[in-house]
């Protein structure tokens, strides 16, 4: 473990343009650099790199970072290899943590284990490609599926030999021991010996994310498959190897996945070999496992769209419809593809050139909402069954994490059915409220497996899948709505309204993300009658706290929160601190907020506007700047208490409405309505704006 001295050692040494210029040709703009982005097909120089925050960032596809960001995209490394990385090129030695003696021994069991699945994969490799044997039964097992010399050696093919214990003996004779060729699942054994697992089979090499070889996959040939129990034998789990953790293929993949922006999920080895060597090679499999959670994160690591595509026939269909929900419930954007019936993609893609294959995919892939449609309610004519077809749609519609995706997909399916939109959205509240009962239920099973010392199973199930915490018809801004006797205006939707409040609060988080650390009072009194300066943050958190409010996003209340305890540290620099931030949600946030293309250039020409001035003219720039600053916080603070008090308006409207023949409670509503409107027109006029109703 690389410790915290060194770690901070390599992020001070490391500057952006360095370490993209090592990827991307850079050329001076300003006061910074821009190129061509490497994260999509980008034409026009839209890639910004900014040598004073050490950041990058693209204003198309908003990817970028700081040095150690940029590497871990780019290359899909882990943090600890984009350190290690850095540290080579500034030349820092890695000092790494002191272990304990169990630390150092299960780090060296580990180690052990991946060295000898390294042997293995090149020992089947070179056995594939220099023996006798290889030659002429693995070799040409490969050439009859069409696999060609490129594909063999890009996946690391190989071939295990009919002697049971070929490996074996060649690892021991190596010097590898027993103990590890056991524990990694190369070999098996029993009274009688020590034996290979994949004797006599094709063998494809499980390479994870970062390209260290966790498993095999064996395959008996075809002559051989007739009456044999297992055509497919793959690697036990073990310390390296969970097999729920992992995906065939997408070390290979990810590269192309993150350019592509969409990974095509598919079941076998052969699967994803076809559609490499026919051009498509963002592909990867789970070959044979039940989807889990882990793989749908590892996949989320890359991009958010995904493509099932299966066979045509019914087990195609079982395994597409199996994983839907558990996907939409992680945030996946999901596209179903069944192959016409009697192809899988291996025989479909050695059928078709890379453009056919293509432009069938494109043609025909459809959203989640159309698949299951046509599969559970189109032509279908009894009443019971096509009711359970749209309960189970509207089910998936349910487990979607994004409330303007919900309410998107509950209204296609209203006009797809014919089904009046607000039956549909009655249906999804009772579901989307049974999803957070269960999940509570799964929460407190959770907590008293582990108060009894009991081991959480892995999730497998889209009813049990982690996802965000939220109220069943929640809209932002205007909070909860009544899940259990939905009126026809309650709806999962944001109202233009509540998308400007979302917007007034991104722009204040990007005053505190920009300028939390300055001051723009100074020796303002306290009630002990001493004097403190208030710089941005602290401004805009005192000014919410007074009336209680907070910022409806969660993350962005986190920040002003964090901002509000670092920014009076000095040399504190919020942009630096969030840009850096260990949280990738808030880093990227910072950085798409600092990098903003307007305001750079408009820190290029105040940049600009202070060289050759004198030092009293400098300080009245610097006056002017803060001046404008303080005005700008200030309205912004004030547009967002506005917008909150237009929803509040909007509330009581609706609760007059809701009111009917109660007296008393319209009285009283009437009041209410009064006074807020009352409040809305002062906070108006302090902006500049009269609002007649």
């Amino acid at each position: 473990m690389i410790d915290r001295a060194t770690v901070d050692r390599i992020l001070d040494a490391a500057r952006i343009v360095d370490v993209v210029g090592d990827f991307v040709t850079l050329r001076k703009s300003g006061v910074n650099y821009k190129g061509l982005c490497p994260f999509h097909d980008d034409r026009n120089p839209s890639f910004m790199v900014s040598p004073s925050k050490n950041i990058c960032h693209c204003f198309v596809c908003g990817k970028g970072g700081t040095p150690a960001g940029f590497l871990m995209e780019h290359e899909q490394m882990t943090y600890p290899e984009a350190l290690r990385w850095l540290a080579k090129k500034y030349n820092i030695e890695i000092v790494e943590k002191e272990l304990t003696d169990e630390e150092r021994a299960q780090q060296s069991e580990r180690e052990s284990m991946f060295i000898v699945n390294e042997w293995a994969k090149d020992w089947f490799h070179n056995t594939l490609k220099n023996t006798p044997d290889g030659i002429a039964i693995g070799i040409q097992y490969f050439r009859s599926r069409g696999i060609r010399d490129d594909i063999i050696e890009k996946f690391q093919l190989g071939y295990a030999p009919q002697k049971r214990d070929a490996l074996s003996q060649a690892a021991i004779a190596k010097g590898y021991r027993k103990e590890f060729l056991v524990k990694t699942g190369l070999c098996i054994e029993n009274e009688r010996g020590l034996y290979d697992r994949y004797s006599g089979r094709a063998i494809f090499p499980w390479l994870n994310v970062s390209g260290k070889v966790v498993a095999f996959g064996g395959r008996v040939l075809d002559s051989r498959t007739k009456g044999v129990a297992q055509k497919y034998v793959n690697s036990p789990d073990s310390d390296i190897y969970h097999k729920e953790r992992e995906l065939y293929g997408i070390f290979q993949a990810k590269k192309t996945i993150v350019k592509e922006d969409r990974v095509f999920m598919v079941e076998g080895y052969t699967d994803v070999i076809a559609m490499h060597q026919a051009g498509i090679e963002n592909v990867v499999a789970n070959s044979g496992t039940a989807l889990s959670v882990f793989q749908i994160h590892l996949l989320r690591r890359f991009t958010q769209n995904i493509t099932l595509l299966y066979d045509g026939d019914e087990a195609g269909i079982h395994a597409a419809m199996r994983g839907t929900d558990m996907l939409l419930a992680e945030g996946m954007n999901i596209k179903v593809l069944l192959l016409p019936d009697g192809d899988d993609p291996d025989s479909f893609a050695r059928k078709h050139s890379t453009e056919e294959l293509k432009k069938y995919i494109d043609e025909n892939q459809t959203d989640f909402i159309t698949f299951k449609t046509r599969l559970t309610v189109q032509h279908v004519e009894d009443p019971v069954k096509r009711s359970e077809g749209i309960g189970g749609i509207v089910q998936s519609i349910s487990v979607i994490p994004d409330q303007i995706l919900r309410s998107t997909y509950i209204s296609d399916l209203s006009r797809r059915i014919g089904i009046k939109e607000q039956t549909l959205i009655a249906e999804l509240n009772k579901k989307v409220l049974k999803n957070q009962e269960e999940k509570q239920k799964e929460r407190e099973r959770e907590a008293q497996r582990q108060q009894t010392g009991g081991i959480p199973q892995p999730t497998t199930v889209a009813s049990s899948a982690p996802t965000p915490d939220e109220p069943p018809v929640y809209i932002p801004g205007e909070g909860f709505a009544e899940p259990v006797a939905p009126t026809p205006s309650v709806a999962p939707v944001v109202t233009p309204a509540t998308q400007a409040t979302n917007q007034i609060e991104l722009l204040l988080l990007r005053e505190v993300v920009r300028n939390g650390e300055e001051i723009i009072f100074d020796d303002v009194e306290t009630d002990d009658g001493g004097k403190v300066s208030i710089n941005v943050a602290q401004y805009i958190d005192l000014d919410l706290s007074q009336d209680e409010l907070q910022l409806s996003q969660p993350l962005y209340q986190q920040m002003l929160s964090e901002a509000v305890a670092h920014c009076g540290e000095p040399g504190f620099k919020a942009t630096d601190y969030f840009c850096a931030h260990r949280d990738p949600q808030v880093s990227q946030l910072a950085i798409r907020l600092a990098m903003d293309r307007h305001q750079l250039a408009g820190r290029f020409k105040m940049e600009e506007d202070e060289e050759g001035k004198k030092e009293d003219e400098k300080e009245k720039l610097r006056q002017d700047r803060i001046a404008r600053l303080r005005l700008r916080v200030q309205h912004l603070v004030m547009d967002f208490r506005l917008h909150i008090v237009d929803q509040q308006l909007k509330r009581i409207q609706q609760q007059l409405r809701q009111a009917g023949a109660d007296l008393q409670q319209t009285m009283q509503l009437l009041k209410e309505h009064k006074e807020t409107k009352e409040l809305r027109d002062m906070l108006a006029k302090r902006l500049g704006s009269d609002l007649i109703v």
